[in-house]
């Protein structure tokens, strides 16, 4: 319960910074490096500036209609204050507000919001190459918080983050999701939120490996969501110590955490589930399974605290 109080606390910190910075604040050069403190007017003219060497980019406060694409490098992108930088409602190249295909991506304390295309899957972040983390960073209002393409290697990594009114299944096209991580490497997902989704899955992953650990899931105030966890071609690794809260509004309810739905290309013998906390909204009840698993793999079951109405897991 500690655990969930401080996920939250640093949500409800976050989101008062942002209201508390609604408009841009008018500097000519808000966009700094932070080696040479030279200052440029857009995010596109820093990230040219450091091109496909290495840098960190200080972002002052303001709400900034503008999207940016990073070609090459490694680059950090930090608020000068965390939760005061905001990119609102401008996506570039029909994807993301941010596109990173540089050599590693860092994002701290940004907020992305508001980020809509034709295709149904605009994402505060589109990731098509490289790592990328991410910390204390705020995705709100969107179609997708991160989405990702397939390619060999690549390595994610999500902290203190919070991902709020995500996801979306209309329009007859694919459904969007809170997260959604390609075919990488890994992904670590810890100390971060997740709510009010507006559709599909609130973490959707094809890496084989994953650490997803002490994150709250709050689908309390969703609307036709799915399932909070799906490995969508299996994994191991450890998802524990997450607390999940299923809501009314559901597209499917019958389980909070899938493994290989969509076919197993990696094997999630060994993954290991433990030490989380699964239930419904006060005065629901439903045979909702906790871990769905579509392969013959052992998955390791551990304890975990779950609503009396719930089935451990099942074959599927």
């Amino acid at each position: 319960m500690q655990r969930a109080m401080r996920i939250l606390s640093t949500a409800l910190l976050l989101s008062v910074a942002v209201a508390a910075t609604a408009l841009a604040q008018g500097q000519s050069a808000p966009f700094t490096l932070s080696d040479s403190g030279r200052g440029y007017a857009t995010l596109s003219e820093a990230l040219n500036a450091i091109g496909d060497g290495q840098g960190t980019i200080i972002v002052a406060p303001g709400t900034y209609r503008q999207c940016a694409v990073q070609q090459g490098g490694v680059v950090t992108i930090r608020a000068a204050k965390p939760g005061t930088a905001i990119f609102d409602g401008v996506p570039c190249e029909g994807k993301g507000a941010l596109v990173a295909r540089g050599r590693a991506t860092t994002v701290d304390g940004i907020v992305f919001q508001n980020i809509r295309v034709p295709d149904g899957n605009g994402a505060g972040i589109r990731l098509e190459k490289g790592d990328l983390t991410v910390t204390n960073s705020l995705f709100r209002n969107s179609e997708e918080g991160i989405l990702t393409g397939d390619y060999a290697g690549g390595r994610v990594s999500i902290d203190k983050s919070t991902f709020r009114k995500l996801g979306r299944c209309d329009r007859d096209l694919d459904c969007a999701h809170g997260i959604y991580i390609g075919r990488l490497a890994s992904l670590s997902v810890t100390n971060s939120r997740f709510d009010e989704g507006n559709g599909g899955h609130y973490l959707k992953t094809r890496t084989p490996r994953v650490t997803i650990t002490g994150n709250s899931f709050d689908d309390s105030a969703g609307h036709l969501t799915n399932y909070m966890i799906d490995l969508s071609n299996g994994a191991t690794g450890t998802i524990s110590g997450n607390e999940m809260v299923q809501g009314k509004d559901k597209d499917n309810w019958s389980a909070f955490i899938t493994v290989a739905p969509e076919g197993r290309e990696n094997s999630s013998a060994g993954l290991v589930i433990d030490g989380n906390r699964a239930g419904f909204v006060p005065g629901l009840e439903r045979g909702s399974t906790f871990v769905a698993n579509f392969t013959d793999d052992a998955v390791r079951i551990g304890r975990n605290q779950l609503a009396p109405s719930m089935k451990v897991s099942d074959r599927r």
